[in-house]
């Protein structure tokens, strides 16, 4: 079983135009404490991110909030976090998050969140580390962006075996234990660049 005591989570600084989003923070905040696993987010207190580590703390949970100097004033960093950390950067702050971490989930949210997840995953594809990924898609809220994987796949520019390291439910307690069973898969890098007619 792969082991769990960290998972960090991006999401909307905003709480998005659905009560859902704030209702599915608001439980996988409590999972996670449930499941004994410390929060890794952005560090900020407001929208689904505020939401999220809130829940956590408010259940006796624990959370390690990141966050760039010039991000503390605009975001309003959540400062009765169990830790704290302001980094100089943006790359630090996601570097740092990836290191605390043990598993990565994309609640709803807009760029900052899209970025981070592909970042992530593309590390997961690379082979830069073996940690499982997920989308948690709440009221079909990532039901186009699936849509136009499953069309990159169709056209070859994704290979089936790096898109099922994608994790996709709509129950945090079921990406949870999805997480737990999680193994990386063996992917041969020989054989998929020959494929792609790639020299590595």
């Amino acid at each position: 079983m792969y082991k769990i005591r960290r998972i960090c989570v991006y999401c909307g600084s905003g709480i998005g135009a659905d009560s859902a989003f704030v209702n599915a923070a608001n439980k996988l905040g409590k999972v996670l404490v449930d499941n004994n696993i410390e929060l890794v987010y952005g560090g900020a207190s407001v929208g689904l991110m505020g939401t999220i580590a809130k829940s956590v703390l408010e259940n006796g949970g624990k959370v390690i909030g990141i966050i760039p100097k010039s991000l503390v004033g605009k975001e309003v960093a959540l400062t009765e976090l169990t830790d704290l950390r302001i980094v100089n950067t943006m790359h630090e702050r996601k570097i740092l998050m990836t290191e605390l971490s043990d598993g990565f989930i994309a609640m709803p949210g807009g760029f900052g969140t899209l970025e981070e997840i592909f970042e992530i995953i593309t590390w997961a594809q690379l082979g830069f580390h073996n940690k499982p990924c997920s989308l948690l898609n709440i009221n079909g809220y990532y039901d186009h962006l699936l849509k136009f994987l499953d069309h990159t796949v169709d056209q070859h520019f994704i290979e089936k075996e790096h898109y099922k390291m994608v994790i996709v439910d709509t129950y945090p307690e079921l990406i949870i234990s999805k997480f737990k069973k999680y193994s990386a898969p063996n992917i041969d890098k020989a054989k998929w660049a020959l494929n792609n007619k790639i020299l590595l």
